[in-house]
Formats: structure tokens, sequence, C-alpha cells
């Protein structure tokens, strides 16, 4: 099924989704009149929303049709011909400290002459074309949009506005006029595993649990299931979703290296890592044992090795990721010590 922002009663609902929409991370290109139009989100201040799209800042191309100057601003009304948006733009303060250079190239003041070259650029009269990026606020009921970046456009031929009149009748056709889509169940689902992975890690550690079955643990998903929309949890196939996203979940533990199978057979036992007191020892025994010998003396035992050693002493079935878990928790307890990435040898 797919996920339909656009067909929402209310455009608040997309606030939740507002970081997958790839509009809310961009300076959206929106005529001005429908930046006027937007709706402010009455949940998070500063987010407006044209076609559920969540939008926060823009960028606008336009003729200044007036100008007020202030002590730290200009205010610039421009006009796209299709409406007119007031452009708070800050003046750059600050001049470079004179340099020190004795001839040549001279850094300050080669920085001094581009400060200069761009406040004549950000200085605007009217009638001229400006561009202005930055994010729309609402300041005394009145829409304007607080520059991040502007300057002026010189456009003899009109070539970059025509360009602009080109462009944004199909951004809105290809990104704006269509609502934001997602695959549901996909999304869904995942936020289902990471929080059912999260629920069996924080029972295993909480309880210092050594070595479980799968159904040990089984029901302490069951109300996370049951909660979820109806499909999910359909007639009788609910306990087969419920064993199946256990099953992932514990796939998910073991990648991590949080989980093991000491021996692998019907009788399905895992064996929390961290927990395993005879692994920690088999492991160090490895270590202090091996940096003994001529070959490893200097830069230690290579990971790799002892690993292999490990699991002809110990299991033939740890995993490199549980081994590393292993190996982080002795150093950050001062037992061994890291000599490279991947050499570990003891203090």
């Amino acid at each position: 099924s797919i996920l339909r922002l656009g067909e929402y009663k209310s455009d608040e609902n997309a606030v939740y989704f507002m970081g997958l929409d790839p509009v809310f991370s961009a300076f959206a290109r929106l005529y001005i009149r429908d930046i006027l139009q937007m709706t402010e989100s009455t949940q998070v201040p500063g987010i407006y929303f044209y076609n559920s799209h969540p939008i926060y800042k823009v960028d606008v191309l336009g003729t200044v049709v007036y100008k007020r100057e202030r002590d730290d601003f200009f205010c610039y009304g421009v006009d796209d011909s299709t409406g007119v948006i007031n452009c708070l733009c800050w003046k750059m303060r600050g001049e470079p400290q004179t340099s020190g250079a004795q001839g040549g190239f001279d850094p300050v003041a080669e920085m001094r002459k581009l400060q200069r070259a761009q406040q004549r650029r950000c200085r605007v009269e009217i009638g001229e074309l400006l561009r202005v990026r930055g994010p729309v606020k609402t300041s005394r009921q009145q829409r304007e949009i607080s520059a991040s970046v502007f300057y002026k456009v010189d456009d003899p031929v009109m070539a970059v506005q025509i360009a602009w009149m080109m462009e944004l009748p199909e951004l809105y056709r290809q990104c704006y006029d269509k609502p934001l889509q997602l695959q549901s169940n996909t999304t869904r689902y995942q936020f289902l595993k990471s929080k059912a992975t999260n629920i069996i890690r924080d029972f295993l550690n909480q309880k210092s649990v050594v070595k479980f079955r799968p159904y040990d643990v089984q029901d302490l998903l069951l109300p996370l299931v049951n909660s979820q929309p109806q499909e999910h949890v359909a007639g009788p196939s609910g306990c087969q979703k419920l064993r199946q996203l256990l099953k992932e979940v514990l796939q998910t533990l073991q990648d991590e290296g949080f989980l093991y199978r000491k021996v692998k057979s019907q009788d399905e036992v895992y064996t929390v890592t961290g927990q395993d007191k005879e692994l920690v020892i088999a492991v160090k025994d490895v270590i202090r044992e091996d940096s003994k010998r001529e070959k490893y003396a200097e830069k230690g035992c290579h990971v790799l090795h002892i690993l292999s050693a490990v699991r002809q002493r110990y299991s033939l079935n740890l995993s490199k990721a549980a081994l590393e878990l292993v190996l982080k928790s002795l150093e950050c307890n001062s037992d061994i010590i890291s000599s490279s990435d991947s050499h570990y040898t003891m203090l």
C-alpha cells in the first residue's frame, strides 16, 4: 500500500514525515503567490506547507519594487509577477584587519576587494533584479523572507528570467504538485523491527541474561505486534508474523555481535556475548599466551588470529562481530591494549 500525504485531511500530519521529504531540505523555488498563501504549522513554528510538502526555506527571483534601509539591514519588496514579498537582507559588517604582508600577494587586501564587490552586489535599487534565498517567517502578520543569501542579478537580455520562468512550471509538475509517497508497509515494519530489537536488547541487559531460547523472550514482543494496524496481525497469521519478527530481531543482534550461538543444533540456544565470562577468559588467554611468541611480540595478535584461536578452543560458531565486542570491552577495562587497528596485546 502507498501512503499519500496529500490525501491526509490535515497538512499537520505531514510534519511527522518532513525529514523524508527532499523538498524540506532544499531551498524550494516557489512562486511568491504560493509562498504568501502557504499555511503555517501549528505544531512546529517556522514550518509551512505547500500541497502537504513541509517548507521552511525558499529561493525567489524578482524585481525590486520598493526599498527601505535601516542601520543593519535592507528591506526589499521583490515582485515575480505573481505577488510581492518583503525580503529582510542583512548588511555585511566588519573590515579585515591590516595585513603585515610586504609586497606580493596580500590576502587581506584581496579579501577587502571581495567584500566591497559583494557590498556593491547587495545594494540594489528599485527596478533591478534580485535573487533571495532564506527561511520564510511571519512577522506582524506579514509573510517575509529572512535572507541567508541575496544578490543583484545582471540580466540585460532577460536570459536568467526566461530560464527561471521555464524551470518553475517543470518543478511544480515533477515535485511540488505531487504528494509525497512512501512505502508505508516497509517504513512501518522497519520501525517495528527497530523497536523490537531495542526491547529484546534492553531486557537481556537489564536481567543480565547469559543464555536463552527464542520462546523465552517471544512474549516480550506480543504487545508491540498487537498494537500494529490490523493487516499485520490479521487472523491466524498473527503468531507466524510474531515468530518471523523475533527471528529477524535475533539475526540483527547476531550481526551486531550482541548474540551468538555457541553450538548450532536443533535446540536453538543463544548466548549474550557480553555476559559470557568463559568467552572473555578464552580471549584473554589467547592474547596472553600468543603475545609472548616471537611472531606476535612486536605488534601483538591480529584480530583474525585471535578469532581462529578462540574458535578452536571455545566455539566454532563465534562471529567476528562478537569477538570485536569482547575485545572492545577488554580494552575499555584496560585488560588489553590495541597496538594498531587490528592488533592486540596484554598490558
